[in-house]
């Protein structure tokens, strides 16, 4: 016996087969999620910021994530305002009265 193989021996092609229908496409599901491209301007504390950078995360995540999201940004808002209130101000001004008990 040959090891080789004549033409007549090979098998036609297979029929070509059907197309697979790929689904939807996250682009094309009105359900996905989908950013708001809300326009933003500068605060000019970095620390806000920067919290307010973090929302768009939310653009990318189904609605039960967005909890998460929110919940961080206002925690970062809270901390920066605090740190407003703890900054030293100006001292205090000399009082104009003598302090007698």
């Amino acid at each position: 016996m040959s090891d080789s193989v004549s033409e007549a021996e090979v098998p036609p092609p297979a029929p070509a087969a059907e197309p697979v229908q790929e689904a939807a496409a996250p682009e094309d599901d009105p359900a996905a999620p989908a950013p708001l491209h809300v326009g933003r301007t500068s605060t000019g504390n970095a620390d806000v910021d920067a919290q307010l950078d973090r929302l768009a995360d939310a653009d990318h995540l189904a609605t039960d994530g967005h909890v998460e999201v929110y919940e961080d940004v206002h925690r970062g808002l809270r901390d920066a305002l605090t740190a407003l209130d703890a900054r030293p101000g100006p001292p205090a001004p000399p009082t104009s009265y003598d302090r007698r008990s």
